[in-house]
């Protein structure tokens, strides 16, 4: 009896250990980048799905890189994030598929306006759009052209938040351009603007804070440039664990001050590199002197390569637990 009694208790503590380790797996938050080539972190690689542990699924900056709405590696989608209205961001065409090779024999072949990438595949998942700034009503205008729901285009002003499932969307500022072009618009509005050289308002660009129903808080930069609120809003207030950041260059923060955002001010347990505006790994491994290599190197935190079709997983701390 006592050999029974014995049993049954190391079988009650195992399969105790065994569902505290399920839980803990499926209470992290998934990553996955949707570049141009699979395996590589290329010029024009933005889009990320990032996944709660209740399933929801938010997909970020689709642009280019993401073969439309028949794009097999979407899945379902519950929300689209734009941080602002240019092409490679809001998405003006995009490839045809995803490929395997070189980064530099990246194409675009499918143009995807007047109506966007983003319009396209949130009217096709049925899903929302969720933007700040001026940016809601355009996108309303695009589902309601394409025979979908206007509403389905929902606004979120700086400070205030929404949720969609277990992820609570904040938006937060960003300092960067923000017009719509006229190619985007189309009629004679659109080609007036073209033909001018100038671009619709659409107000200021948009970050991102997500907080998970784990807990974990991620930050999404955009195209933004050094922000007061990085460190104030952020890191103060939102106690962000995770970020994505830009390190393009130029148009956006370059791997210095990207670095200097992330010791200085967010101060994060992990970075996600983006928007790097050059091909940056070969092989899968990062090509020596890059942008890339040049941030991993001055960041104090653990900086992640987003290669194309890879899961990464977060606990709610923001270490990165399997795909890193």
């Amino acid at each position: 009896m006592k050999l029974n009694l014995r049993s049954l208790c190391c079988s009650a503590i195992v399969s105790t250990i065994g569902l505290s380790a399920h839980t803990a797996i499926a209470a992290e938050v998934k990553i996955t980048p949707l570049g141009s080539m699979d395996g590589e972190f290329c010029q024009l690689d933005r889009a990320l799905i990032l996944e709660d542990p209740d399933g929801t699924r938010v997909l970020y900056d689709a642009g280019r890189t993401v073969a439309g709405p028949d794009d097999k590696r979407l899945g379902k989608i519950d929300a689209l994030l734009v941080s602002h209205m240019h092409g490679d961001h809001v998405g003006d065409k995009h490839i045809s598929a995803p490929a395997t090779g070189d980064c530099k024999t990246t194409e675009f072949p499918v143009n995807a306006l007047p109506h966007t990438n983003t319009v396209s595949i949130a009217h096709a998942k049925g899903a929302k759009i969720v933007t700040g700034s001026e940016m809601p009503k355009f996108f309303a205008a695009k589902l309601k052209a394409l025979g979908g729901d206007p509403k389905k285009s929902q606004l979120v002003r700086f400070g205030a938040s929404t949720t969609v499932g277990g992820i609570t969307i904040t938006t937060v500022p960003a300092v960067h351009s923000n017009g719509i072009s006229g190619n985007m618009i189309g009629g004679t509005l659109g080609e007036m603007l073209q033909n001018s050289g100038l671009t619709a308002y659409a107000g200021p660009p948009t970050g991102y804070v997500l907080t998970f129903s784990n807990g974990l808080a991620v930050y999404l930069s955009g195209d933004t440039g050094i922000t007061a609120e990085q460190e104030t809003v952020v890191h103060d207030h939102y106690k962000v664990k995770l970020v994505v950041m830009n390190i393009g260059d130029t148009f956006t923060t370059g791997p210095d001050e990207a670095a200097w955002v992330v010791n200085n001010l967010i101060k994060p347990e992990s970075v996600i590199a983006s928007h790097a505006n050059q091909p940056s790994t070969s092989g899968g491994k990062v090509i020596e002197g890059t942008r890339l290599d040049q941030f991993m190197k001055m960041s104090d935190a653990k900086v992640h390569v987003p290669l194309s079709g890879r899961m990464m997983s977060f606990n709610a701390k923001g270490t990165c637990t399997a795909g890193c």
